[in-house]
């Protein structure tokens, strides 16, 4: 039985509250005769599970028994396949709400989620009780009104990650590497290398499919088809969403003005840069500062 492993009891009032705040956990039991959902392509995802799994990935695939740390990228495609019943829990985040006023790398330069890492872990039976213990303190905190209840809750994803990061990938992985991923593995890495900008008289280099096709040496037709492939998303998505979400750390967090924010991300017009911020976020940036 194919399932998402991602379910709550009123899917509106859930996606509602998860654009709001930025995250959200809950506990998975399979048991549960209920339709899981929500937007892949806002939010990544890590969750713990005990089971028996098949897991597609991009272009992995994986057979895991046992408990297993799942590290979830919103920009891949993948299907997970329970053999039996399920338990555990599963968070939910948009990157701007893990990174806070953090503008070092994205998460997607992280090996535990960019395209074409190891995103799924094996765990041992301490790994197990001591991320379990982490999840059970977001459901926690999550409820409270306590003030920095954002940041304590940042601070127990990372050690999530942390904990991750010292373990061996499992060792089950089939892995099925193909050109479409190589290519796309190079697209993203070097748009996110043009990240985060430092100075506002040094404009965004490449800023169009084109342009990245032509420092890749390959036809832009054949760029677009494996980045949709493997992705999911077009290469002009993927370059819009990643302008915009340094643009919304620009305003927030420099005193540069809208017309050195917009000569900065390589608009040739402030009007232009208005326009796009305004198309791909329903408000103008003058508004968004404020």
């Amino acid at each position: 039985m194919a399932i998402d492993l991602l379910t709550v009891p009123n899917i509106l009032d859930f996606n509602i509250e998860l654009k709001l705040q930025g995250f959200k956990v809950y506990t998975i039991d399979t048991k549960q005769n209920v339709v899981r959902s929500y937007n892949r392509k806002d939010f990544y995802k890590i969750c713990i599970i005990t089971g028996h799994n098949i897991i597609q990935y991009a272009e992995k695939g994986f057979e895991v028994n046992g408990t297993t740390l799942f590290f979830g990228n919103p920009l891949i495609p993948y299907s997970w396949e329970n053999m039996n019943q399920q338990t555990g829990y599963t968070c939910l985040f948009s990157e701007s709400f893990l990174k806070g006023h953090d503008r070092s790398e994205s998460l997607q330069e992280s090996p535990l989620f960019k395209v074409g890492g190891n995103p799924i872990f094996s765990t041992n039976e301490q790994q197990r009780q001591f991320i379990e213990q982490l999840f059970q303190r977001m459901l926690i905190e999550q409820d409270t009104d306590y003030q920095f209840r954002d940041d304590l809750i940042r601070n127990y994803i990372n050690l999530i990650i942390h904990e991750a990061l010292k373990m061996q990938p499992a060792e089950t992985i089939v892995k099925h590497k193909d050109a479409a991923s190589r290519i796309s593995i190079q697209f993203l890495d070097m748009l996110e290398k043009q990240f985060p900008i430092e100075h506002a008289d040094h404009p965004l280099e490449l800023k169009t499919a084109q342009g990245f096709a032509d420092r890749l040496s390959v036809h832009v037709n054949h760029l677009n088809r494996a980045v949709k492939q493997v992705t999911g998303k077009s290469t002009t998505t993927h370059i819009s969403e990643r302008i915009i979400t340094e643009a919304k750390a620009l305003l927030k967090h420099t005193d540069w003005t809208v017309a050195e924010i917009a000569y900065a991300l390589g608009f040739d017009y402030p009007t232009y840069f208005n326009n796009f911020f305004k198309k791909m976020t329903g408000t103008p940036p003058t508004s968004f500062r404020q």
